[in-house]
């Protein structure tokens, strides 16, 4: 998780990539999108992170070569030249291929205010 955070902040797409299989997707508030449409943001500029921190041990659960991993994550992103900081809890499911752990899924939720 922390490779992949900095890899994040580090607005680097090869690296991030690294981490996600090819039918990766982060389903949202805004709905889905695939791993094309993420990296593409990151490699145009469009989407930037500043920060990216695990704020909860995470939650982690491996069911063979299957594996779930929850935790609240703040972050600050750019979009299109807007900043946006969030608090969000997010679930990553990653699968086990040659060897190597790759996400498949992503899915944040917007931390509920009281």
């Amino acid at each position: 998780m922390k490779d992949w955070a900095a890899s994040i902040v580090a607005n680097d797409p090869v690296r991030i990539a690294g981490f996600m299989a090819d039918e990766w997707v982060i389903v949202s508030e805004s709905g889905v999108a695939s791993k094309e449409q993420f990296l593409s943001l990151v490699e145009s500029g469009e989407l930037t992170h500043s920060a990216m921190d695990l704020v909860t041990p995470p939650r982690i659960r491996v069911y063979n070569d299957a594996a779930v991993l929850t935790g609240r994550v703040t972050n600050t992103a750019h979009y299109q030249g807007t900043r946006y900081d969030a608090d969000e809890w997010t679930t990553d499911v990653f699968v086990k291929r040659d060897g190597r752990w790759l996400c498949v899924l992503s899915h944040i939720t917007p931390v509920a205010r009281s």
